[in-house]
């Protein structure tokens, strides 16, 4: 169990990680039957909405939301859409030490949350022909994937994490899981995407490119911005802020220049599971170390807007659509496996519907942003506390408060029936 803790070092892929927020299936009768291969069409059904959610209950979201503060995370707020209602709160304070509160359109870190953006910019390309989803790597890149391996593993293969290619942040933070001193040691580094790619192509590799079962890996779009700055000529993080974040008419989404959030934002507060006591604020933080994997800040409204607008097809084609939402198991940073496609998430929660999106984290602040399959129900909701959960002995995580707030949180953001139902065992997949 002390590997969990090294694989979740990192902090800033898809976050089924002890102490970070994560989407996770609400309690319910998960479908018998086995997914797809990668690849393949999903051959379970999408999770019928005639009893899906009702219109934003107000008042439970607001109770559920100030559950999560109450439990232990100094700040959180979220956006709730249903068609043409929505419901924007905040509970707790975005700075301990002034008290200043916590308010609904803060900027805020969203961690992997990039990866759909990326993924977009990505597919833009496919549909432009200049490049194919099938094609090796190393066709693009050859000076950064040579030899077999780059022969083999394919832009898909990038994608959706069946490349094989082990996550560069365990060896771009050292000492972790014992020490937190890289987290330190790393705040104004500005790292290059070759060193951080070799860091992941150095390592052990995660499986055999193009396996049945994924390993999720930051390193997979690091490569992905160098291939769309190979094919475009432009910077990868310019080239999705010009046909991802304006086509999809976004306001406060940028790649940060530096270290600092330029606009109002929160504090973000880690404790990296206890060795920060009292939790550190990283809200200043250089996001090289992720770049077009997990750097973007972002507002909660943005993201709402950011996934209506990819799955109406204004962003990307619908054929695009179709392959970024055709899944297959991916194991997560805890080991647990999560359903994923092309830089798309799915969440299937039983009585609700099928959501599509992605969770994040970074040092501080944590996201999660889901939208259902048919565009009318959205949710996205932030926390400026991440690695909560202290850890017994033998490296597991200690079941905590936060993990059951941001449970009914979730469930009554996605589903706005006004009842709130209880989760499973706490932290059972964090």
């Amino acid at each position: 169990m002390r590997i969990r803790l090294a694989l979740c070092a990192g902090a800033a892929a898809l976050t089924v990680c002890a102490g970070t927020v994560t989407a996770s299936a609400v309690p319910g009768s998960p479908d018998p039957r086995p997914a797809a291969a990668p690849g393949a069409p999903d051959p379970r059904p999408a999770a019928g909405h005639a009893a899906a959610a009702a219109r934003p209950d107000a008042e439970a979201l607001r109770a559920a939301l100030d559950g999560v503060h109450r439990a232990g995370v100094p700040g959180a707020f979220a956006e709730v859409r249903d068609g043409a209602r929505t419901w924007r709160g905040a509970a707790g304070v975005a700075d301990l030490a002034t008290g200043r509160p916590v308010r609904p359109g803060l900027l805020h870190r969203v961690g992997s949350v990039t990866k759909t953006f990326t993924a977009a910019a990505v597919m833009q390309q496919a549909e432009q022909g200049r490049i194919r989803l099938d094609d090796p790597i190393g066709d693009h890149l050859p000076d950064l994937v040579p030899g077999p391996r780059g022969r083999t593993v394919t832009v898909r293969m990038l994608l959706n994490h069946t490349s094989g290619i082990a996550d560069h942040l365990r060896p771009a933070f050292p000492s972790l899981p014992g020490s937190a001193a890289s987290i330190d040691e790393n705040r104004f580094r500005r790292f290059r995407p070759a060193e951080l790619i070799g860091m992941g192509l150095a390592a052990a590799p995660a499986g055999e490119p193009g396996g049945p079962v994924g390993v999720y890996s930051n390193t997979n779009y690091l490569l992905l911005g160098e291939l769309l700055e190979r094919v475009t000529g432009t910077p990868a993080e310019e080239y999705i802020t010009r046909n991802v974040i304006a086509r999809a008419g976004l306001r406060h989404t940028a790649f940060p220049a530096g270290p600092r959030i330029r606009g109002p934002h929160s504090r973000m507060y880690e404790s990296f599971h206890g060795l920060l006591d009292p939790p550190r604020d990283y809200s200043v933080y250089d996001t090289s170390y992720v770049g077009p994997s997990a750097g973007l800040v972002s507002t909660m409204e943005d993201l709402d807007r950011f996934y209506a607008g990819l799955l109406a097809g204004r962003i990307v084609s619908p054929a695009s659509l179709a392959e970024m939402q055709r899944t297959g198991p991916v194991i997560a940073l805890d080991g647990s496996t999560v359903r994923y496609g092309l830089g798309l998430h799915r969440l299937d929660v039983p009585g609700c519907g099928t959501f599509w999106g992605h969770d994040g984290s970074a040092w501080g602040a944590g996201t999660v942003s889901f939208t259902r399959a048919d565009g009318r129900r959205q949710a996205s909701y932030a926390v400026n506390l991440q690695r909560w959960n202290a850890v017994d002995s033998t490296g597991v995580p200690v079941p905590h408060p936060i993990d059951g707030a941001l449970a009914a949180l979730q469930r009554e953001a996605l589903c706005g029936d006004g009842e709130v139902v209880a989760p499973r065992a706490a932290a059972g997949r964090r």
